[in-house]
């Protein structure tokens, strides 16, 4: 790394810049981007990213030994343009520790505010501002957090509260006060007492009273805070490489909790759950920052529509809400003239929705933080959208900006508004994050996780959420705290996930020990069904019924933009009809897979299928077979006509034939009595059909080549079913896929019977249809074959499933004995049969495109495989010039998106 490793900011200076993401964090370029743009930010300094794993190779007495100059240099510089000393008890100088990298983690790793008081220190603080209620709050919120942060104070047991919080519940009761802010003088300093007693019992350590002392174990407090449990789970989810390290940004600090005339908030530049072109947030007078993101509080909002909003979710009269919940708009009215001044400012530098923190002290306004904000799928459209209307961004951009898994969410169930019309609703919180959740209750984050692993559908239930919640709020369906607004951690990480959230219901009354929650006198307990609107803010009892989500013009208008770049076409994965009109209706370009196994398990369909199977003879084989060609006909013509005028790729069957027999006794008795023979005939061909290595064994062509009958009856059914939508005047497109070839002279084989066939059925109706006959490129020498396959191929279809299996040496259905470990030990990064492995199985499929090209230029490709919805997946299939990817039909449009933002990074 390079020698520079500290870089300062302040009074409109900064030696970083908003382009120095990677080296600075996000936090500490966008504070250095602020001050070179004139917002006004306490000064301070960052230690890059780089440090943090200097931190993990060398430990943290070298790492303080290797900064040492450059920090005292910096502190210098901070305590030269704050015109303080830090660790003074005449003039002191108070200073914050923040992470910060490169990606947004919100939450997930450590602060530390307030650092620098000491018992003479904040004596001195006292002389100097008058105001020892001040300073002793500061003093004990420091203590507090440092205790919890840098010398590990936490609950014994996860029904306990923090033991700091405990500690001031018990004086609040003895006062019979509710809010911290109300604690009066002599009992902030008893807190501070007795939070040091605290951390000695618990810990064994004395808090440490030098400055410089406390300043350097909250440094590598905040590296460690890397390493955490969430942060590795946090990382895991959004894909953020661990080798990126988190910087440490090092403010002056600036206080909210000074009096009435001070106050501390976040604000967006939009609506971060609908992408709404409007600004609101939330603060908190005489208050400090976590007090508002960490839901300890609920806060008020910043914008008299927004507070008017709030007040009507409450119930609360519009004369009520100004007199006792005025907005800032309202009660600080200069000062919200100039944030909103600054958030314009900033939105319009940053050309995207900002997530802004600020300070108010003593009637002056400070930034704390800027960053493109986290927010829903939906919002995420509807901004980008919205921004290349207004000029600010253009097709390309917006394109590029938006996420492609988070497609998803705009997917995802509603509820339906019959039924909600007669469910009951049981209490209202604040909608903040949209979206329909119903499930079980569950109180604790690991309890969620493991009812989810268990088949439950779970909603998670609060009196607050913190960063150590992050796994059960992954698990859960939703999440509904008591405390907290829009803001708060609960709000902004569900927004980041897609999941819903009800923050800020008031009326619930939790009890983690009893596993109940109290609302409006009636106690549900764990595994009680409840449903979440995180669109209204409305819980219901029970569950609600849901459907379909309705999708939005801005939807429509960023697939368009998708149609205008992309080369890569996307195809669906679809077996009947229905999913076929779903996929269209997403933008499917035509059908990738069709399995034609899943359509035999229906009563009839299967009973001809077993009879096929028990069959001693070519004649008994046909017999069966002219039973279920009605069937597969009537199937295939359905589909072919859903996806009228776009290609259906129908794969022959696959899957060994023992997939359609029964291996229970009451399965096999049935079956003897549907076929009327004996059960022991039936045992002895289940038993004959039995395989060591069925993924293996006796499927795909091998089927068919040992049994030309079945070729035969689908291909007369696919091509029958062509012929009479095309009299019908429909434009249908058959291909018919060969399944698992590795051997030309199994596509050659199958062919023939394929095409002998086509000509019967064309003769019988008396009309042609045009298809094309491919193969299936899932076995390695496929691959390292395909020059030869492709003199007999149309196409080419990869399925990837069986081509990562069988590259790895893999089971996909055992892989999760083992797959855990490898993940943990960074074996594996992913899943290989989630995330496509380029550097192997992807370069199999790079050389059997080239080599199938080299042979029949004009021979198309895709992939059909579960990498056809993964993004990187549909993003490396562009880049080597396939012609499309399939996908299951509520993957469509993120693959369109993925293939888009190929074409553009091509």
């Amino acid at each position: 790394m390079s020698e520079k490793r500290v870089y300062t900011f302040g009074n409109g200076q900064a030696e970083g810049n908003a382009q120095m993401r990677e080296r600075l964090g996000g936090k500490g370029a966008n504070l250095a981007e602020m001050n070179l743009i004139g917002i006004p930010v306490p000064p301070g300094f960052t230690i890059a990213t780089d440090v943090c794993n200097e931190y993990y190779e060398v430990g943290q007495e070298k790492i303080v030994e290797i900064l040492q100059a450059e920090v005292n240099a910096a502190v210098a510089h901070v305590e030269n343009l704050m015109n303080s000393k830090f660790g003074s008890t005449e003039n002191p100088l108070l200073v914050s520790v923040r992470s910060g990298a490169r990606a947004s983690m919100p939450g997930m790793m450590d602060t530390i505010l307030n650092l620098g008081l000491n018992d003479e220190v904040a004596e001195g603080m006292v002389r100097k501002t008058g105001n020892p209620h001040f300073v002793y709050d500061s003093y004990r919120r420091f203590v507090q957090m440092y205790g919890d942060v840098v010398l590990g104070m936490k609950p014994v047991n996860k029904e306990d509260i923090d033991p700091f919080e405990a500690i001031i519940d018990e004086v609040k009761a003895i006062r019979g006060i509710e809010l911290d802010k109300d604690l009066s003088v002599d009992e902030l300093k008893d807190l501070v007492a007795r939070f040091k007693k605290a951390i000695k019992e618990q810990t064994g350590n004395d808090f440490p009273t030098d400055p410089m002392e406390q300043l350097w174990g909250a440094i590598c407090a905040v590296f460690r805070s890397w390493m955490n449990e969430r942060a590795i789970l946090y990382r895991k989810m959004e894909g953020i490489p661990d080798e990126w390290g988190t910087a440490v940004s090092v403010m002056a600090m600036v206080f909210g909790n000074m009096g009435e005339t001070s106050a501390t908030g976040v604000c967006f530049s939009r609506d971060a759950a609908t992408g709404e072109n409007l600004f609101n947030g939330e603060y908190l007078v005489n208050a400090q920052g976590e007090d508002v993101v960490a839901g300890i509080r609920t806060p008020q909002q910043i914008t008299v529509e927004g507070s008017r909003r709030w007040a009507a979710l409450q119930g609360i009269s519009e004369e009520e809400r100004a007199a006792k919940y005025p907005s800032m708009e309202e009660a600080m009215p200069e000062i919200y003239k100039e944030l909103d001044a600054i958030q314009t400012k900033l939105e319009n530098h940053y050309r995207d929705m900002q997530d802004m923190e600020f300070t108010v002290q003593d009637g002056k306004l400070w930034f704390l933080q800027t960053r493109n904000g986290k927010r829903t799928g939906t919002a995420m459209v509807k901004i980008a959208m919205d921004l290349v209307r207004e000029g600010l961004i253009d097709e390309k951009t917006a394109l590029k900006r938006c996420e492609p898994q988070k497609l998803d969410e705009l997917l995802h169930p509603v509820f339906d508004k019959d039924a909600l019309k007669k469910a009951k609703v049981i209490t209202q919180g604040l909608p903040a994050s949209p979206g329909a959740a119903c499930g079980q209750i569950v109180f604790h984050a690991d309890d969620a996780q493991k009812w989810r692993e268990d088949g439950h559908r779970v909603v998670m239930v609060r009196i607050e959420t913190s960063p150590e919640d992050l796994a059960g709020m992954s698990a859960a369906e939703g999440i509904l705290t008591a405390r907290g607004g829009m803001t708060s951690h609960a709000a902004v990480v569900a927004r980041g996930m897609g999941k819903c959230c009800v923050s800020g219901a008031g009326a619930i009354n939790v009890n983690y020990k009893n596993k109940t929650v109290e609302i409006e006198g009636v106690v549900y307990k764990e595994g009680d069904y409840i449903s979440l609107n995180g669109s209204t803010g409305q819980v219901y009892a029970g569950e609600i019924p849901t459907k379909a989500a309705e999708l939005s013009g801005d939807f429509k208008a960023l697939m368009d933009l998708c149609d205008k770049y992309t080369k890569l076409q996307v195809r669906t994965n679809a077996d009947t009809p229905h999913d076929a009109q779903v996929a269209r209706s997403f933008g499917a370009k035509g059908i990738g897979l069709t399995r034609t196994e899943h359509m035999f398990f229906e009563d009839q369909k299967i009973v001809a299928m077993r009879e096929m199977i028990l069959a001693g003879s070519v004649e008994g084989r046909k017999k069966a077979l002219a039973k279920l060609l009605p069937y597969q006909k009537s199937d295939f013509k359905g589909i072919l006509e859903a996806m009228d005028g776009c290609p259906v790729n129908i794969r022959l069957l696959d899957p060994p034939l023992h997939e359609f027999v029964p291996h229970d006794l009451k399965g096999q008795q049935k079956m003897a009595d549907e076929m009327g023979v004996s059960v022991e005939e039936i045992q002895k061909r289940v038993e004959s059909l039995a395989e060591n290595n069925p993924m293996l064994g006796h499927r795909g062509c091998r089927l068919g080549i040992t049994f030309p009958e079945i070729t035969e009856m689908q291909t007369r059914a696919i091509l029958g079913a062509a012929c009479e939508l095309k009299k019908e005047g429909k434009d249908p497109k058959p291909e018919i896929m060969v399944p698992l070839v590795g051997i030309l002279y199994e596509l050659k084989q199958q062919k023939e019977v394929i095409l002998a066939t086509a000509k019967e059925v064309f003769a019988e109706e008396g009309i042609e249809v045009e298809f094309e006959i491919g193969t299936m490129i899932e076995t390695p020498r496929a691959a390292l074959t395909a020059n030869r396959i492709a003199s007999e191929a149309e196409y080419f279809s990869f399925g990837t499933n069986d081509l990562t299996q069988m590259t790895f040496g893999y089971s996909r259905d055992d892989i999760a004995s083992f797959l855990p470990v490898y993940l943990e030990k960074k074996i594996l990064t992913v899943d290989p049969f989630q995330v496509l492995d380029q550097n192997g199985v992807g370069q199999l499929i790079k050389m059997a495109v080239e080599k199938g090209r080299s042979v029949r230029p004009d021979i198309r490709t895709g992939i059909c495989g579960e990498h056809g919805g993964e993004p990187s997946s549909v993003k490396f299939c562009a880049k080597i010039g396939m012609d499309y990817a399939s996908c299951s039909p509520f993957r469509v449009p993120i693959a369109r998106l993925a293939a888009a933002q190929a074409a553009l990074e091509d």
